[in-house]
Parts: structure tokens; sequence; C-alpha cells
């Protein structure tokens, strides 16, 4: 079987979902990782949409979270400020298990970057900002999607756009929030990456030609290496429900 970099980062996706569970996704690898999921072990788990959509169960790679696809036998279409006003306030209860974040740059602690690089009042560049994502950082357990990259891993970040695990064990309880949600796992075309009983980033898988070596070089902080093992390869029968079922035209993957 042969698989691309981009088809193993959502087959990756799609493992950190379980049925019966609330997830934030967003458009592009996490939304089609979601969709492989909702087609193979996680049939109920429950997606929620900025675009107001929720529960949806799409049958093909959407394009956006505004695809009309999404539609297919979705409980709820609603208009986006309830969205989020069901974001915050369930949120805050507890009942939304995962977010999918990105962003420009990252930390060992999992602190997120998505506002500007170098000085806030005369960046060198200036992205689009928090949007959602400092909610769902602050309220949920998170995954996030990266470009593996020395420049974006790295040991200081410009500008903390959505919270990790701060700086430590106790950095999101003296920050004034729950210490029990925070970063999850960091997904990469290189590996998975998770965070140990410290809080700071580890390797935990490689995919098929990476070594733990080479992802270390491409990281801008020291990564504990000692846990590594190879990534689990797609099953034939994933694999091809993600090819000809979930994305038939490589338009995502």
């Amino acid at each position: 079987m042969e698989w691309t970099t981009k088809q193993m980062m959502a087959i990756a996706l799609s493992r950190e979902l379980e049925n019966g569970k609330t997830y934030i996704v967003g458009t592009g690898l996490p939304l089609i990782g979601a969709t492989l999921a909702k087609n193979t072990h996680a049939p109920t788990a429950s997606l929620l949409l900025e675009s107001g959509l929720f529960e949806g169960n799409p049958q093909e790679v959407p394009t956006s979270v505004s695809d009309l696809r999404l539609n297919y036998h979705a409980s709820a279409l609603w208009p986006q400020y309830r969205y989020f006003a069901f974001q915050s306030v369930y949120a805050k209860r507890g009942l939304i298990d995962k977010g999918f974040l990105g962003g420009a740059q990252i930390d060992p602690y999992g602190n997120l970057n998505s506002t500007s690089i170098g000085d806030y009042f005369a960046p060198h560049s200036r992205f689009t900002g928090s949007g959602g994502a400092n909610g769902i950082a602050t309220y949920c357990d998170t995954v996030t999607v990266m470009k593996h990259e020395k420049r974006r891993f790295t040991e200081n970040i410009d500008y903390v756009t959505s919270p990790g695990w701060v700086d430590g064990p106790n950095g999101r309880a003296n920050a004034g929030l729950d210490p029990n949600k925070g970063p999850r796992a960091v997904i990469t075309e290189y590996c998975v990456l998770r965070f140990g009983e410290d809080k700071r980033m580890y390797l935990a898988e490689y995919f098929e030609g990476c070594t733990p070596e080479f992802i270390q070089e491409n990281t801008g902080f020291e990564l504990d290496l000692s846990k590594a093992v190879p990534a689990e390869p797609p099953t034939k029968e994933v694999l091809e429900i993600l090819k000809t079922k979930v994305d038939p035209t490589g338009l995502m993957t």
C-alpha cells in the first residue's frame, strides 16, 4: 500500500476521535480526518463546525466548513452567533471533548501563536488572530495541526494567542484556567507529538520515512525521543475509504 504524507496526517487526526464524543472541527485536514473517523471507527462522534452546523455526517470530502455536503443528516443548522454561544456555554461546562487548532508558532508547552511574528506593535508578519481558537484552547482539550519547521517549533513564541500548558504542570491553574484541559497532541507531516507529566512536548510516533533524529533537527527546542515508536500504518480498508469515499479526487490529501 502507498499513501501520501497528508493522507497519513488525516489518518492520524482521525485516530484522535472517538464514538460518542463532541469535537469542534475547522477547515482543511481536521475536517478530512473527522470525516474519515465518521466513516470508519467513530460514526457516532458529533462534529461542531464554526459555520453553525452540528452533528453533520458527511459522506465525502467537504471543501470548507460552509460546504453544503456537511448538511447531510445534520441535527442543526444555526446562524453563526448561535454557534459561538453554544461553543462558549458548552465548552465551559466540559461538554466539548476536543477542538482542532493550527498556528504559526508553537512552544514546548503547546502555547500557540496565530497573531504576529516579531514585535506585536511592529511585526514582521501579521496574521488573522484568534478567531475562536482562544476559547477552544481555554476550555477544551486540543489537537494542533502544524507544518513541522524549526522556525515554527520554537522555545519562545512571539505572542500567545491560544494557551497550552502555559509553562508547566501548574501553569494553567496559576493562570486561572482549567488544569485538566489542555493540548493533547500535535500532528505534523513527520510525526505525532504528545505531552508528558511535565507538560512538555515529546515525540510519540514518527511516520514512515522519518527518524527521531531528523525530527529533532527540525525542531527548535529539545524533544524527549525516548518514547518514540513508528506510527501504525493505515489498514487497507481505512486507506481505501479515504481514497475512494472521503477524498476521491485528492482535493485535500
